[in-house]
């Protein structure tokens, strides 16, 4: 059996984005890139441009139908939206052990493709603002560069508005670095 560069979580991204004829150029980051913050320091880019893997649930007969959020960095995903998008009206975030069953990947490194299993997957719109934005790569210290519109391919994913508003105030003072966007701890990209 050949060996490959990367762990087996991160391989399995790698071979989904091959399959649809697109080459990842993977990042590994020693220190972890566990949060959107993290992630927008190691690779220098603003934390708008880190993608936010984030896993909700609805009830579905015996188990939980898994819908995949990819979220710019500051965002927060706003449920009512999220429920009205899906035409659920039940819609939680998963637990770690459930998005872990789900994607077959750990927190902190949810990639947006490779999982194993079907997952729905909204994207929101604030990432097709940048040129690049940034996504884990199926572990807490793997990243990849990509093109929000290749994202949106890979990911078969539907675009629409699934996040909190913004307070204007907000959003300038964090772009002048008076202030830092808030995250609650349990937050992933």
């Amino acid at each position: 059996m050949p060996q490959t560069p990367f762990p087996a979580a991160v391989q399995r991204v790698v071979d989904a984005a091959e399959r649809k004829g697109v080459t990842l150029d993977i990042r590994v980051f020693p220190e972890g890139t566990h949060t959107a913050e993290d992630a927008a320091r190691a690779v220098g880019a603003e934390i708008g441009q880190i993608v936010k893997s984030l896993v909700f649930v609805t009830p579905s007969g015996e188990g939980h139908r898994p819908i995949l959020c990819l979220v710019s960095g500051p965002n927060r995903v706003d449920l009512a939206r999220l429920a009205a998008v899906v035409g659920e009206a039940d819609v939680r975030r998963a637990t770690a052990i459930e998005a872990k069953d789900l994607t077959g990947f750990t927190i902190g490194g949810i990639p947006p493709i490779g999982h194993v299993g079907g997952l729905r997957v909204i994207m929101d719109p604030d990432l097709g603002r940048f040129q690049t934005v940034w996504a884990a790569a199926g572990t807490p210290t793997a990243v990849f560069p990509v093109a929000p519109r290749t994202l949106l391919m890979l990911a078969n994913a539907h675009v629409a508005p699934i996040c909190e508003e913004r307070r204007q105030a907000d959003v300038l003072a964090e772009r002048a670095g008076l202030t830092s966007p808030e995250a609650p701890p349990s937050q992933e990209h």
